[in-house]
């Protein structure tokens, strides 16, 4: 398969960071680290262009197409592959590792002698790294909790990043044991937003199963009485297998499908009717005397009694999201124009766009001076003229910076139909300072929404820690949104906190975040979190009409003291 523009950034990120850590050419390695961020910002795939024609893209030269062709051609840069295998795999994985970039690694590996993660973990332990230059206290603290929580993720996988494999694995072994059972259960089956290992419920023998797995180059990891786990040579995540009689299928599929709390309670109340044999799924709840729970659901006890009352909420599915709230265009850190964007939406079937670019303090994103703005309102005017009924609304996603403030003057703000208020930099604090900065930007008549409220990114960055209860309270009491960000890396606010929204009347808004077309397709997994938390169409912001969401701003605009 073509290698596309993200594995070639990544390829000369890499090379840049390998040749500061080993000592080479400073100036090729800065040039290589501008010519992965100019890849990535490039609207067309380098695969579609002429390879003679490489060298002339701006900011990327000769040198730099020459190792593109060898990456288009070969699948690989060979100097970086000669880099690679110079370099320790700890010292690799140190890459990966958030707070600790090429300059400490080298200090780590050529001073200090640490060449694995869990050396240097030790060291943090003792002590050690506040020995040398440019290793501090707060820095030696830093590392360690990163390194934590890296360690605490190895072979944990977004539910994004297994779905296809989870997918197309399923259809396969159902296809090759046709005339045998398979159902995927576990977390994934639950969709959860971290997954671990891969589950399914079958009756197929343990042999014929290991046989198939072993020829498919899995290897096995263990085999108890009644289940067998395997791990692919390629894929870094576990299969487990329930194996079990044809009878118990669907009993053993529910007890694979519940949270424990869930499960522990369905026990005490003994709503199995003392029965383990079931035609199907659905019949375990007809013959307990409720509503199917869906295994999404099954996670607090509270969801059994509104089961029994039948209850149960109409749950939000991804056809019910009606608008684009929260993208990026190329005015500032997005891929595509405020056409093209507002285009692709319309051809998707949504009614308006919310078009909310970063502002003047994210540098690094391209912010909107208060010129700019200006300019793109009157580029919007123009193409809401063209493109009714469909229409797209002036929005921002404005920075809360260090004291809670927005990043505008009331006066610039008051010019968005919307604002989007969301925490950016200076992420490392105290649950103190972040609920000062979190709520003063609430309080702001400006802020609608309330846009990924604990900056997290899952597997790689926690967040700052929030008072959820506190901050949701204040939200229903300045009549403001909660984002749930729809891309799988933050699905942020987590579903967890959601019930509590909804009992405090706290709206939310399913949004991509997205920074490209592309990214509308992450709504999908903004509404499978959403639908664990057992929410509604008519809770959710982006599932407003046109008609609907003009009445919102109209309520929002009455907030605002300009």
């Amino acid at each position: 398969m073509t290698a596309d523009n993200l594995f070639i950034a990544k390829q000369f990120s890499l090379l840049s960071k390998l040749m500061d850590i080993h000592g080479e050419n400073s100036f090729r390695a800065k040039a290589y680290s501008s010519t992965a961020f100019t890849i990535k910002s490039l609207p067309q795939q380098l695969s579609d262009i002429p390879r003679e024609k490489l060298s002339a893209i701006k900011g990327i030269g000769d040198s730099a197409a020459g190792k593109i062709v060898e990456i288009l051609e070969r699948g690989e840069m060979p100097v970086l592959t000669e880099l690679i295998a110079k370099t320790p795999l700890g010292i690799m994985q140190m890459l990966s590792i958030k707070g600790i970039g090429p300059k400490k690694i080298t200090v780590i590996w050529k001073e200090m002698g640490i060449e694995d993660v869990g050396e240097l973990l030790y060291a943090c332990n003792e002590n050690r790294l506040t020995l040398y230059k440019g290793f501090g206290e707060k820095t030696q603290k830093s590392i360690r909790e990163a390194i934590e929580f890296f360690l605490n993720n190895i072979g944990n996988y977004l539910y994004a990043q297994v779905e296809t494999f989870a997918t197309n694995l399923d259809e396969r072994i159902k296809e090759h044991f046709s005339e045998y059972s398979f159902y995927q259960t576990g977390d994934f089956h639950r969709q959860l937003e971290i997954i671990d290992k891969l589950e399914w419920v079958t009756d197929v023998p343990e042999k014929e199963l290991q046989d198939y797995l072993h020829q498919h180059k899995f290897v096995t990891e263990k085999i108890d009485a009644g289940e067998s786990v395997y791990k692919g040579e390629e894929e870094n995540i576990l299969l487990k297998f329930y194996h079990t009689s044809t009878e118990k299928l669907f009993f053993q599929l529910f007890s694979t499908s519940c949270s424990d709390d869930f499960l522990s309670e369905w026990k005490n109340r003994s709503l199995f009717r003392y029965r383990e044999i079931f035609d199907s799924e659905e019949e375990i709840f007809t013959q307990a005397g409720m509503s199917f729970i869906p295994a999404f659901l099954r996670e607090k006890t509270s969801v059994i009694d509104a089961a029994l009352q039948n209850d149960l909420p109409d749950i939000i599915q991804t056809k019910d999201i009606t608008a684009i709230i929260h993208s990026h265009s190329n005015w500032s850190d997005g891929v595509n124009t405020i056409n093209e964007m507002a285009d692709a939406a319309i051809s998707k079937g949504f009614q308006y766009l919310v078009l909310s670019d970063h502002s003047k303090s994210a540098f690094y994103a391209n912010g909107l001076s208060v010129e700019r703005i200006k300019a793109q309102h009157a580029e919007i005017d123009e193409l809401n003229e063209k493109l009714k009924p469909f229409k797209i609304f002036k929005s921002i996603e404005s920075d809360i910076l260090n004291d809670g403030s927005l990043d505008y003057s009331d006066e610039v703000l008051n010019s968005f139909d919307i604002v989007i208020a969301s925490v950016h930099s200076n992420l490392k604090m105290t649950e103190e300072k972040a609920m000062m900065r979190l709520l003063n930007a609430v309080k702001n008549p400006y802020t609608s929404i309330l846009g990924h409220c604990t900056g997290r990114l899952l597997l790689s960055r926690a967040g700052y820690p929030v008072d959820h209860k506190k901050l949701i309270d204040a939200c229903a009491e300045n009549n403001v949104v909660i984002e749930l960000n729809a891309h799988p890396r933050r699905l942020d606010i987590d579903w967890r906190f959601i019930s509590y929204c909804i009992e405090k009347d706290v709206f939310i808004s399913i949004d991509p975040d997205a920074h490209a077309v592309e990214g509308f397709n992450d709504i999908r997994y903004g509404v499978l979190a959403a639908q664990k938390a057992g929410m509604t169409v008519n809770q959710n912001l982006s599932s407003f009409s046109l008609q609907a969401f003009e009445a919102f701003l109209s309520v929002q605009r009455a907030k605002r003291k300009f």
